[in-house]
């Protein structure tokens, strides 16, 4: 890599030429992701790559006045000081802050590149016109935010918040909710078999704490390798994976930890299924809110639903610890 201070006039010209033209692929790339889901967002990304593009034409044709029509092959990844970005726009159905956030920081990163290749610059015409860039990507933000004004109208900005909060469901509260509701339940039979086959709160808690991580584990593998989202619009397999895989493991380790009073205690093994019942209870009518709250199911009618699957599961679990 090459240090920005040791880069020749022409060098800068043709970092700042490539620059302009990735970013305006970037911000078209953003706009056709968002083109589908947010339509009118879109627009404000089309706007910005076509001011990236003019910018571009500028520089090239201030370049071919000065060095001809051969540009080096030097690109900002070339020279020390740029941020690294992550390749997010390869990415589908991205969040539309995670794209606004990314766009703030392309914003700065340009602003600080021509104000410092101005400084550097010798050439009067050179000088003169990255800083007028400095000055147009330091403004670019507030285009932004008018061209946000103009065209997200206030219906418009509710049907996006609309669909926001559905992709927020698909993306996150499904799988989680999914993966609360298996560790929840299905956990409760080996847990309180153990505890009622060994009456011993330690190696309870060692079952249900394998039983938590395990089921986790698989059923974080199994939500990221059901559905990459590039249909269903459900987002990163990952993170669908990370928060079902987290959910259950937390809904699982939540009625095990009272298996943690010492086996010492007088009445240990009562006090700690007593304690875990009232985690249990908590559990299902919080699993049985958020079916009420996200999903759209009758909050009655998920609690009979939630509630009567773990009584029955919590049931065969203590029959066959007693048998």
């Amino acid at each position: 890599m090459k240090n920005f201070s040791d880069l020749t006039e022409r060098e800068v010209l043709a970092v700042a030429i490539s620059s302009e033209e990735e970013d305006s692929r970037i911000y078209m790339s953003f706009a056709e992701d968002l083109r589908e889901r947010y339509p009118d967002t879109a627009k404000i990304f089309e706007e910005m790559a076509e001011e990236e593009r003019g910018h571009r034409h500028r520089l090239l044709k201030l370049y071919e006045e000065r060095f001809g029509p051969h540009l080096p092959p030097i690109r900002r990844e070339n020279v020390k000081g740029f941020l690294r970005r992550r390749p997010i726009w390869l990415t589908k159905n991205l969040p539309l802050d995670t794209i606004r956030k990314e766009v703030e920081t392309m914003e700065l990163e340009a602003e600080r590149f021509y104000a410092r290749a101005a400084e550097q610059a010798e050439d009067v015409g050179v000088r003169r016109l990255l800083g007028d860039l400095a000055e147009e990507e330091k403004h670019h933000e507030n285009r932004a935010v008018t061209l946000t004004d103009e065209i997200l109208k206030p219906d418009v900005r509710a049907e996006e918040d609309r669909t926001r909060r559905r992709m927020f469901v698909l993306q996150y509260v499904q799988p989680g909710l999914a993966g609360l509701m298996d560790g929840s339940v299905s956990t409760l039979a080996p847990l309180f078999a153990a505890a009622f086959a060994t009456h011993q709160n330690w190696q309870t808690f060692l079952v249900g704490l394998a039983a938590s991580i395990g089921a986790g584990i698989s059923m974080g593998f199994a939500e990221a390798l059901s559905d990459d989202g590039s249909l269903t619009g459900r987002g990163s397999p990952w993170l669908r994976g990370a928060a079902s895989g987290i959910m259950t493991a937390l809904g699982g380790l939540g009625h095990s930890l009272p298996f943690l009073v010492p086996d010492s205690w007088p009445n240990a093994f009562w006090i700690a299924t007593a304690m875990a019942g009232v985690v249990v209870f908590f559990e299902l009518w919080a699993i049985a809110f958020i079916r009420s709250r996200y999903m759209d199911t009758p909050f009655l009618q998920a609690v009979f639903q939630i509630v009567l699957g773990g009584a029955i599961v919590l049931a065969v679990g203590i029959l066959i610890g007693a048998a």
